[in-house]
């Protein structure tokens, strides 16, 4: 092999590695932006019996901001996958002795239809997505306010200060997904889907000392960066990035009726946590999921109905990175309505809805902090665990430029706040079947 064949595949291998050695994984970002290390406040004061204090908001940074971590990240590891049907699917006729097409139309893209791809018939496609969260459950990631108190508080004593914080999250995921699709035979295909995945993570948080119950600045307070003086606000910011492999995805889809009007499939994924979840790139869990497909294609014309219930195993992101504490990720129950519409020979456009039920997941709702003295309110944040609905929209094309070969393009847009949301996720995909 030449040389500059080894120093590609080196390259490859970097980039498939993920963050250098020693760098913070990007799990810990947030919970330790808010321990020991991050987020701390000192005094030097001495008590009145003489004793000095100190200042322990610690381990609530942690405890408040645990659960978020498991939220947020449990999230960014679950971003969804583009549909791995093929693009054209084929029948066997036996009186021809040659396969024709099933269908007039190239399917939909981020649903799938009870069409399979046809017996020793091949895909292989590549897709590209971004994802820019902006919201979680409602609230501006750009602006998280929250409310530590001090260990053990204490109506009139230097306990009942708090420290308030105005945080900022920015997360970015690209994914750049290979899916290879084969029929076993005329009524069963398989499916295999490969995401390379870049996570951008970076967290800021302007925290002020509020003071109710002591009035000396040497009580709870913020070293200047520049020096040795008193502070009562201080900024503190964590940032990182990592690229790797993410959690690559099987399937295997039988078609157990096919009419020439009404079609349904019968099919199993998994998932396997082949993403390093303490970089966000994967769940970290292994997940299988049942579904059933209809469609009834009628001319270029075809509606479809996908139905899944997906089971999350154990995984860091479900309990607690600092600990190593695994729990399991939130169940999802999942539905799809929507048609893709053949225009011409050579352009399809679908477009879907689809409805994920969370059951018994973590989430953010605003609140608003009473400090002790019962007059001094702040806003903050507070979980809650509950199950409840993400809906999604989807518009898209899918373009035939010759032969085999499909390109496409989808707009996945969100219709309601619950959950990890980004405003509108592009997805621009090629495809070859074969």
């Amino acid at each position: 092999m030449s040389k500059r064949a080894w120093l590609a595949i080196a390259g490859v291998c970097v980039v498939c590695a993920g963050p250098a050695r020693g760098q913070e994984k990007l799990a810990f970002l947030i919970p330790n932006l808010f321990g020991p290390n991050g987020l701390t406040v000192n005094s030097e004061a001495r008590l009145p019996t003489g004793e000095t204090h100190s200042a322990h908001f610690n381990s609530s940074f942690q405890t408040n901001f645990s659960p978020f971590n498991a939220a947020l990240g449990s999230r960014l590891a679950s971003v969804p996958l583009p549909a791995p049907a093929s693009g054209f699917t084929y029948t066997f006729d036996p009186n021809l002795g040659v396969f024709n097409r099933s269908t007039r139309s190239f399917g939909p893209l981020v649903a799938d239809r009870a069409e399979t791809i046809g017996k020793n018939r091949a895909s292989v496609g590549v897709a590209y997505q971004h994802f820019s969260f902006d919201s979680l459950d409602g609230i501006d990631l750009g602006d998280i306010p929250t409310v530590f108190t001090h260990d053990n508080p204490a109506p009139g004593t230097g306990r009942d200060d708090v420290i308030t914080a105005r945080n900022s999250i920015a997360a970015e995921i690209s994914q750049f997904t290979t899916f290879v699709s084969f029929g076993v035979s005329d009524r069963v295909d398989v499916s295999v889907a490969l995401p390379l995945v870049s996570v951008d993570l970076a967290v800021s948080s302007l925290t002020t000392v509020r003071r109710i119950g002591t009035v000396n600045p040497a009580v709870h307070f913020f070293f200047e960066p520049t020096g040795d003086t008193f502070g009562e606000e201080r900024t503190f910011q964590k940032s990182g990035h990592a690229t790797g492999i993410g959690d690559v995805t099987t399937r295997l889809k039988a078609s157990a009726v096919r009419r020439p009007t009404l079609g349904m499939a019968i099919g199993l994924e998994a998932r396997f946590p082949t993403g390093d979840e303490q970089n966000l790139l994967g769940a970290g869990a292994f997940a299988v999921k049942p579904f059933v497909v209809l469609s009834s294609p009628h001319g270029a014309f075809s509606p479809h109905l996908n139905a899944a219930y997906q089971w999350n195993g154990k995984s860091l992101l479900g309990g607690n990175v600092l600990t190593g504490e695994k729990l399991d990720l939130p169940d999802e129950a999942v539905l799809a309505l929507g048609a893709d519409v053949g225009v011409g020979k050579k352009l399809t456009v679908a477009f879907d809805l689809v409805g994920r039920r969370v059951i018994d997941g973590e989430q953010v709702q605003r609140d608003t902090f009473t400090a002790l003295d019962n007059r001094s309110r702040f806003p903050t944040v507070r979980f809650t665990r509950g199950s409840y609905n993400v809906f999604d929209g989807a518009i898209g094309l899918k373009a035939n430029p010759g032969g085999g070969l499909l390109l496409d393009l989808n707009i996945l847009f969100k219709l309601n706040d619950e959950g990890l949301r980004d405003r509108v996720t592009p997805l621009l995909g090629i495809e070859y079947s074969f």
